[in-house]
Parts: C-alpha cells; structure tokens; sequence
C-alpha cells in the first residue's frame, strides 16, 4: 500500500491518504486525477481498471482503492 500513497501524493500531495475517507465526495480528487491514478495504479500494479470500477466507492479512500488493487490482481 506504501507504493499506492507515494502515487497519490505525487498527484495530489495535500491530502492525508491515511485518514481521509471522502476522495471523490470530498473533491479531493478530479476526474482527471482519477485518470491519472487510474492509469499510474494499472502501469505499478499490473493490473487493468474496468471502467465499470471506476465509481466513487472504489476510489473514496485510499483503502478501499488497494481494496480494489487487491482484488483485480486476484482475478
């Protein structure tokens, strides 16, 4: 998860990744920072991001986007 916060602080360094649960509803991140996670996680992971998982709930926290992480490399 170390190697998922360095990327969102890279793209976004102001917020507390730990903490906070509120990424989309709280606009912390933008469509086009989601883009850009979205495209630096499959690259780092290996994995690919169905459009269909990019929703609010996946992308909230940065729990719930390793969550995510997690299980698209198990698939």
């Amino acid at each position: 998860m170390e190697d998922l916060i360095e990327i969102l602080e890279e793209l976004q360094p102001e917020v507390d990744y730990e903490t906070t649960e509120n990424l989309i509803d709280g606009r912390y991140l933008d469509s086009l920072t989601i883009l850009a996670l979205v495209s630096e996680i499959e690259d780092k992971f290996g994995v690919e991001i169905p459009t269909v998982e990019i929703i609010p709930n996946n992308f909230n926290s940065a729990k719930k986007i390793w969550s995510l992480i997690e299980r698209l490399r198990e698939e």
